[in-house]
């Protein structure tokens, strides 16, 4: 038992002997390797830091000044075609949502009772007719008997106002044959514009009257049409100088997201007063729409053309930062280090801006990344294609 006392203590000695010089092995190439890394750290901190960016190159251009506003679609014209007699309704001559042209016949009421009404004031004109005809061959003899002092003044006077008033009823009879007639082509609807026609609005063999207010089918004429849109108060002035001058100003309708354009039409006229709830005050444009690209009470974004500026200075609107001191940018110079550059901005138009001062043609402007840029930021600069700048 002692002997395998003393070989078991020994054993536990030569153990813990070894985890002591394991250890003390770690521990050395642990210091080892914080002082390799505080090295590499100070090394890297001597060198300038390199921050990547995307850059674009200040570019001469033209830039179109747009005045933009919301507007609507609105027919040209807008007709609700109704019944001139009273009658029942005998035929439809037209398909719902078809295009027809002015005059095209539509519908048809019942002309029987009219075709009467016809008959009766041609009989009566017809025997008003043949009693002026005796009265004037009375006074033809009348006016002969007269000048052999066969009869008196009186009766002959009286004679020719008899003619006269047979002259009034038979003028008073072809009215009423002209209205007759009249009511009769009313039978006959037909469409007093060239448009596109709604939905039918009377059934075949309804009872129609003149007074009725829904009417019989509604015609909007959609070629050409007309869009209706608002713009600012402050917007007039330059917009009567340029109408003054006679220019015709062209006008883009575009979608609600202003991604796609509808059609391009021309400026027709503006509003006479302002809305003073508003601001604003409306203008009319009116557009050809020979593909029917527009459509009545359609919602669109409307752009106006008013001017356009020649060899402006152009930059992306990404470059443009703003501080509350003034807009500028950051431009990389020839050592790939940045630079604050203030810029005064005179406009900006889609994805670009106009530049008054401050930059030039051919400089590199940063548009991504500038959140880490500091003027002297030494960068590396590539051009929104990918390739390196310059390059």
């Amino acid at each position: 038992m002692r002997i395998f006392a003393r070989q078991h203590k020994r054993w536990l000695i030569g153990l813990l002997a070894l985890i002591l010089v394991g250890a003390a092995i770690y521990l050395r190439r642990a210091r080892s390797g914080d002082a390799q890394s505080g090295s590499t750290s100070r090394r890297s901190a001597t060198r300038p830091q390199q921050i990547p960016v995307v850059t674009a190159v200040t570019k001469t251009g033209d830039m179109k000044v747009y005045l933009n506003g919301l507007g609507s679609v609105v027919p040209y014209n807008t007709i609700t075609v109704k019944s001139r007699v009273d009658g029942q309704l005998v035929s439809v001559l037209f398909k719902e949502g078809q295009t027809v042209s002015s005059g095209e016949l539509l519908a048809e009421i019942d002309p029987r009772p009219f075709q009467v009404q016809l008959a009766q004031a041609e009989g009566q004109m017809a025997r008003d007719q043949a009693l002026l005809v005796n009265a004037k061959l009375d006074l033809e003899r009348y006016r002969v008997l007269f000048s052999q002092d066969s009869v008196p003044k009186q009766q002959l006077d009286t004679q020719e106002s008899l003619v006269r008033q047979y002259e009034g009823v038979v003028r008073a009879d072809q009215g009423q044959v002209d209205n007759a007639k009249l009511q009769l082509t009313y039978c006959h609807i037909t469409a007093p514009i060239s448009g596109r026609l709604g939905l039918r609005l009377v059934d075949v063999g309804n009872m129609v009257h003149a007074s009725d207010t829904n009417g019989l089918v509604v015609i909007t004429q959609v070629q050409p049409i007309a869009v209706v849109f608002t713009l600012p108060e402050d917007s007039l002035p330059p917009l009567l100088a340029k109408m003054k001058t006679g220019a015709k100003l062209p006008v883009e309708a575009l979608d609600r997201e202003q991604k796609n354009r509808l059609a391009t039409g021309s400026l027709e006229t503006i509003d006479n007063q302002i809305d003073p709830s508003t601001g604003t005050v409306k203008v009319k444009a009116v557009f050809s729409n020979a593909d029917s690209e527009l459509f009545p009470n359609q919602f669109v974004n409307a752009r106006l053309l008013v001017d356009t500026l020649h060899d402006a200075t152009l930059v992306p609107n990404a470059a443009i930062q703003h501080s509350p001191q003034s807009a500028f940018v950051y431009v990389v110079k020839a050592d790939q280090t940045v630079e604050v550059r203030n810029v005064e901005v005179k406009l900006t138009e889609g994805n670009e801006t106009a530049i008054a001062k401050g930059i030039n043609p051919g400089e590199i402007v940063v548009t991504d990344g500038v959140d880490k840029l500091q003027p002297g930021t030494k960068v590396i600069a590539r051009a929104s294609n990918g390739t390196q700048a310059g390059s």
